[in-house]
């Protein structure tokens, strides 16, 4: 693969991105990387095209293959490992909503859950403090209820769907 100006410039923005939604720089670039690559590379093609060690990829690798986003694949008559990213952009989207849902929306739920219960028949608990938390229980109940009908909607309906923009409000109407 060839480090253009603007697959340097993708990967360098998405490596930014990635410590902005609490990723590691290096595992949010080699992820871009392998995103943008035509072709599955080897661990030693991407410290040589990033400029990282190599326990750092290693390490990065390990992580994007645990949360799904990267796999090793191998090339005949090679017995090297390679490894590609998901190509499909939805299938991506899917798979970090997935883990981001596991990882903070879940918690927070169950922690929510335990408030709303605990606060009920505390009488030193304000009542608008008490409303406040089953208000938030209520909307974070509904952000997973409906991030779980979403993630079972096809890809064909979903971009459609967001083709219709605020059109869709009159539907509900």
């Amino acid at each position: 693969m060839k480090m253009t100006p603007a697959v340097e410039k993708y990967v360098l923005h998405w490596g930014e991105m990635g410590t902005r939604w609490g990723t590691n720089r290096t595992v949010a670039q080699i992820q871009a990387l392998l995103y943008l690559s035509p072709k599955p590379l080897r661990a030693d093609e991407i410290v040589d095209l990033l400029s990282v060690a190599r326990s750092n990829v290693s390490t990065s690798i390990r992580e994007l293959q645990s949360h799904g986003l990267v796999r090793m694949t191998h090339l005949l008559g090679d017995r090297r490992d390679y490894f590609e990213s998901l190509n499909d952009v939805w299938e991506l989207f899917r798979v970090i909503i997935e883990q981001r849902k596991q990882k903070e929306l879940n918690p927070t739920l169950v922690m929510l859950k335990g408030c709303a219960t605990e606060v009920e028949s505390d009488v030193e608990t304000d009542p608008v403090t008490k409303d406040r938390i089953r208000n938030m229980l209520q909307f974070v109940e509904s952000t997973s209820n409906w991030y779980e009908q979403i993630s079972q909607i096809p890809t064909s309906t979903l971009t459609k769907i967001m083709a219709l923009g605020s059109k869709i409000t009159k539907l509900v109407r």
